[in-house]
C-alpha cells in the first residue's frame, strides 16, 4: 500500500475515533450530571464540566492530527517538524492508552489503538526519507 492511501486512511480513522471521544465523554457527562457523581468531593458540576471538557480537547486534537495527515496525502510530501511531532504524540498517546485499554476495556481495544498507533508509525517512516531532501549532518 502507498503512503498517499495510507495517509488518507489514517486520516479517516482518526477523525472517527476523534468524533467518538467526543461522544464517550458526552455520555460520562450526562451519567454524571444526572446522578449527581463526585469523586473524593468534587463538586459534581465540575466533574460534567471536566468531562466535556476533556472529550472536546481529544477531539481538536484527533481532528488537527487528521488535518494533517489529509494535508499530507494531499501534498504526497512529510509533514514539516511540528507535523511530525503532533503524530510522534499521537502514536505514542496511542501506544500507552492500548496499554491502559488492556486492562480497562478488553483486548478488542488494545488492538484498535495498536493498529492506529502502526498506521501513524508507518506513516511516519514512510515519508522519513525523502529523495529530494538532504540526509542530516552527523553529530
Amino acid at each position: 500500500m502507498g503512503r498517499r492511501p495510507l495517509a488518507w486512511v489514517a486520516a479517516i480513522v482518526l477523525l472517527l475515533e476523534g468524533v467518538g471521544a467526543v461522544f464517550v465523554n458526552g455520555v460520562l457527562a450526562t451519567v454524571a450530571g444526572n446522578q449527581r457523581m463526585s469523586l473524593a468531593g468534587l463538586d459534581p458540576d465540575a466533574m460534567v464540566v471536566g468531562t466535556w471538557v476533556t472529550g472536546g480537547v481529544l477531539g481538536l486534537y484527533l481532528a488537527l492530527c487528521a488535518g494533517l495527515l489529509v494535508r499530507t496525502a494531499l501534498r504526497d510530501r512529510a509533514p514539516g517538524l511540528f507535523g511530525r511531532i503532533l503524530l510522534i504524540t499521537c502514536a505514542v498517546a496511542h501506544g500507552v492508552l492500548a496499554a491502559l485499554a488492556v486492562g480497562l476495556v478488553g483486548w478488542d481495544a488494545f488492538a484498535f489503538m495498536m493498529v492506529v498507533a502502526g498506521l501513524l508509525v508507518l506513516i511516519l517512516l514512510g515519508y522519513g526519507s525523502e529523495p529530494g531532501r538532504r540526509p542530516a549532518a552527523p553529530a
